[in-house]
């Protein structure tokens, strides 16, 4: 049976995730709440996200829900539990989340830079023109204008020297 997903949210008293969803073949709408059992203020989201993605009770449900969305809602989770208010927590989410262009990324760890690459790769999907689109267009072109005369640098220019 296959069910869509059509709302999730976390309810911190008790921790659980809940779920809106509807299933395939019927117009009626469910709710599914999952309990957050073993979760503290030290626990690893990402982990927890996973365990409950591919717990087999919750794993049929929870295809609809993407794993980013599930380590959103385990940090605001981590958060409360921390002391945090929820405007604290989603500040802290969204600066995770956004890349600063000034930062240098070959002083990252590689799993820092991999985290980075996933939400660069989920930026450009979304904001990607495809084919289905109403305002694709196929052959794009565009004349940059020429204010100031270009410098030429001197590894450009050819010189009479033989290599």
């Amino acid at each position: 049976m296959t069910y869509i997903a059509k709302k999730c949210g976390i309810c911190f008293q008790p921790p659980s995730i809940i779920l809106i969803y509807k299933e395939d073949n019927k117009d009626k709408i469910r709710q599914r709440i999952m309990p957050i059992r073993n979760f503290s203020k030290f626990s690893d989201c990402s982990r927890a996200a996973e365990q409950l993605k591919n717990n087999p009770r919750h794993k049929a449900y929870l295809e609809g829900v993407s794993l980013r969305q599930l380590k959103k809602f385990y940090g605001l989770l981590k958060g409360h539990l921390g002391g945090q208010s929820l405007a604290e927590s989603l500040e802290q989410i969204r600066q995770e989340e956004t890349i600063d262009p000034e930062e240098d990324m070959n002083k990252l760890d590689d799993k820092e830079l991999a985290k980075r690459k996933s939400i660069m790769d989920e930026l450009f999907e979304k904001n990607r023109k495809k084919k289905d689109d109403p305002d694709f267009i196929y052959n794009v072109e565009v004349e940059f204008p020429q204010d100031e005369q270009l410098e030429s640098c001197g590894w450009d220019v050819e010189s009479g020297e033989e290599i």
